[in-house]
């Protein structure tokens, strides 16, 4: 199949506003893949590459820019073959290397080719087609219920697998197999513990760490890891290992956080916890298989019971089972008193939906804010472009200079965009190839969800999860905070 199907394919989608008639092109289109190219189609439809994220910036993007192709003649196997050697691509030397082999890739594409793998290879794929229109499309086009597609999608771990054995033909009745990891089930949010019961009920109160997600798969002497995007990472942490082959199940497959502790067993700052130096302690809160048998649809409370035999207290999260508003909240003062992130509230009822961002699941957590000053912004690309985006975002020195401490995109709706993009036009003072830097005057409410040390940044500290909150036309720079307050969120 040639990449050009693709292409118009994605621009047809793009154009269609309605979902049935995006799946109804899609599943055209699928149809038409043999099965061998069935993993890298998908990828390519839902904006990710079957290889994941290989590394490539922005800039490199940039600067392999050429001049386009006058016909189409690549295929999706040859693309996808360059995109392998990129992701393989590393050490001294790499990013030229890389910048010729996208050279090469994009003299061979038209300009619509272009502009499509840069898009894709910069993560900015937007074109109205997710996962599940992708995932509908599939199982319309296999002759498929789209529910069987889901769960088999979720099960492998890999939409692109499920959707190779469906259009196959093969059987999609499978179940949760020890060493393929599964795509973990995401929670939603509530503004309160309170508010989170009232969505849930009954529930499995947890103290919520700010460590790294794992999902932990024992068989035997084998013992795999995978991090929350499914990279397998045992060898980097032998110390969750060790934790899991101590355990008298033989096979099991466990969801949790691996946190870093000091020495009086308080816990480390993510970042610290992600040193490659750090010993990492296990604690789990799920189990998705037990000795030869899936608990993924049993309800919470029956998983609950099942940990609880097969995991001792000592690695597993404090819980708390209550539809009490007040006894969980004092829970949840708990967790923030011991340094944790806050809690998540699960419904005792629910099964798990791997994969998804379900309902029964709420995290809670105090939100910070910080009244910041901008100072540059970075003109966008892909949907974003000719619009200023990325802001670069400053606290006030002691000297009445300002002192960076990040930078974020998101949160900005068009709307803001536009109005954005006028205003620090206005107050433009100079040009630095992409970046359009400003006069600091306008103040920016960014909500994070901490800070971290940082020695990419002037002031020692960076934020972490910044998202643009709203504008402060009521607020002069003179009265943003100052760089010791966001220091002293460390």
């Amino acid at each position: 199949m040639r990449y050009s199907t693709i292409v118009e394919c994605s621009i047809g989608v793009a154009g269609t506003p309605k979902r049935s008639e995006k799946i109804a092109r899609l599943a055209a289109l699928v149809r038409d893949v043999t099965p061998a190219d069935v993993p890298t189609v998908v990828g390519l439809l839902v904006g990710e590459p079957r290889q994941g994220r290989i590394g490539v910036g922005w800039a490199t993007l940039r600067d392999a820019r050429v001049a386009a192709s006058a016909e189409p003649s690549v295929t999706v196997r040859e693309l996808d073959e360059v995109i392998d050697r990129l992701a393989r691509t590393a050490g001294e030397g790499s990013q030229r290397a890389r910048e010729a082999m996208l050279v090469d890739l994009l003299s061979h594409l038209t300009e619509a080719e272009q502009h499509h793998v840069v898009r894709l290879l910069g993560g900015e794929l937007r074109q109205g087609a997710n996962d599940g229109v992708v995932s509908d499309a599939v199982a319309k086009a296999a002759g498929v219920p789209a529910s069987e597609l889901r769960r088999a999608a979720m099960l492998l771990g890999d939409l692109g697998a499920a959707a190779q054995r469906a259009l196959a033909g093969e059987p999609l009745d499978i179940g949760l197999t020890p060493g393929v990891g599964v795509q973990p089930m995401l929670a939603g949010t509530a503004s309160s513990v309170a508010d989170a019961l009232t969505l849930t009920g009954p529930a499995s109160v947890e103290w919520k760490l700010d460590g790294a997600r794992v999902q932990v798969h024992r068989d035997g002497d084998d013992v795999r890891v995978f991090t929350r995007s499914l990279h397998e990472i045992a060898a980097r942490v032998p110390e969750v290992v060790q934790a899991v082959l101590a355990l008298s199940a033989p096979q099991l497959v466990l969801d949790g956080e691996a946190l870093g502790l000091d020495a009086d067993g308080n816990p480390l700052k993510f970042q610290d916890s992600m040193n490659a130096r750090t010993a990492l302690r296990p604690f789990f809160f799920d189990v998705l298989h037990l000795d030869g048998v899936s608990l993924i649809d049993e309800p919470l409370s029956a998983r609950k019971t099942a940990l609880e035999h097969a995991v001792p207290a000592s690695l597993r999260l404090p819980t708390l089972d209550t539809v009490d508003a007040d006894e969980a909240e004092r829970f949840a003062r708990q967790a923030l008193a011991a340094g944790h992130e806050g809690v998540m509230v699960k419904a005792l009822d629910s099964p798990y939906q791997a994969g998804r961002r379900g309902a029964t699941w709420r995290k809670v957590k105090p939100v910070h804010t910080l009244d910041l000053v901008v100072l540059a912004a970075e003109w966008g690309h892909g949907r974003r472009q000719g619009w200023l985006s990325n802001l670069h975002l400053g606290a006030r020195g002691d000297d009445g200079t300002f002192v960076i401490v990040g930078k974020t995109f998101k949160g900005l709706t068009d709307e803001l965009l536009r109005w954005q993009t006028s205003a620090l036009q206005a107050i433009a003072i100079a040009t630095d190839g992409h970046v359009q830097h400003v006069r600091p005057e306008l103040v920016v409410e960014i909500a994070v969800d901490g800070v971290q040390r940082s020695t990419r940044y002037p002031g020692g500290v960076a934020l972490r999860f910044a998202r643009v909150r709203r504008y402060r036309p009521d607020k002069v720079a003179a009265e943003a905070d100052t760089i010791d307050h966001v220091r002293a969120m460390l």
